[in-house]
């Protein structure tokens, strides 16, 4: 577990060395198969897999990348599913960006495990089972590394957490602990999943009310719940950006009070909570057909 937060070089022995992935994964498996999720074990598994799997799309090596991209041939111009691997070159990015996902492997091996959809299913259920903080957290910062980035990877990764795995009431019910810090995790994967056009509408009928009601009434006063306050603004706007359905329902679940008071918070004026939520104002003020309701 200390040895896979060494750095990029730690990572990459690591991610190569046989076998150790999938005895990790084999092991928390087996844990979670016997009901006991809250073992050291499975907390120290679940952290060197939350680890590995930091930057796994930029550090991927380039011509592993590429060669794992299924060319587009014989596909409509239609079809906007993204593929599943990311890679260091922009140019081969944007080229490959409308890449069907590949098949998924029934039994993957070593790296190809980390963003396979079966140890996806395994974080949500330890994300939900455990009652380990440590173990919670690292399940859902694996989750929030995942699908961090542009790639087509971090993508496929968030619709495979919110429409194959139904993995959103196990997030939501993250936002209401009283661990400081697994709340902010949470609430940074819930950011990353907002990111996804296809995925916002799902996202706020199912934890927006949520966001809200653990949005604070001001600016709070420790670092940890000020950034949290900050993700939770940034993920409101991914998700009323566009949608004034969206923006509605943040105005009936009485979020705007709440906005503004943290966008005007005088004894804190600079901070990055204040700014996330002017950055929100501003952006819910574009939905014209709301104005006399946000006037009211």
């Amino acid at each position: 577990r200390n040895m896979s937060s060494a750095g990029p070089e730690g990572r990459k022995k690591m991610r190569e060395c046989e076998g150790l992935i999938d005895s990790l994964v084999y092991y928390i498996q087996g844990a979670i198969a016997d009901h006991e999720p809250n073992d050291k074990a499975t907390e120290n598994c679940v952290c060197i897999l939350h680890n590995l799997s930091y930057q796994l799309e930029i550090e991927l090596p380039e011509s592993y990348a590429q060669s794992i991209y299924v060319q587009r041939r014989n596909i409509s111009n239609n079809d906007k599913t993204p593929g599943c691997f990311g890679t260091r070159s922009r140019k081969v990015k944007e080229k490959q960006q409308d890449t069907p996902l590949p098949e998924e492997k029934s039994n993957p091996k070593g790296v190809e495990s980390l963003w396979h959809s079966t140890l996806i299913r395994i974080y949500l259920s330890l994300i939900a089972k455990s009652t380990r903080n440590y173990t919670q957290e690292a399940s859902l910062g694996a989750l929030q590394n995942l699908t961090a980035g542009t790639g087509p990877m971090p993508f496929a990764v968030a619709r495979t957490v919110v429409q194959k795995a139904n993995g959103l009431p196990s997030i939501r019910a993250m936002l209401h602990v009283s661990q400081p810090a697994v709340k902010r995790t949470a609430v940074s994967l819930l950011r990353n999943l907002s990111r996804n056009t296809s995925l916002q509408n799902d996202i706020a009928r199912e934890v927006l009310p949520d966001l809200v009601s653990v949005l604070p009434e001001c600016v709070p006063g420790s670092e940890v719940a000020c950034e949290t306050t900050a993700s939770i603004c940034y993920t409101l706007f991914n998700l009323t950006q566009s949608s004034s359905h969206n923006a509605r329902l943040l105005l009936s679940t009485h979020g705007l009070p709440k906005v503004i008071a943290i966008s005007i918070n005088d004894s804190n004026m600079f901070s990055k909570a204040s700014r996330a939520a002017s950055v929100l104002l501003y952006s819910l003020w574009s939905h014209t057909d709301l104005h006399s309701a946000y006037k009211k």
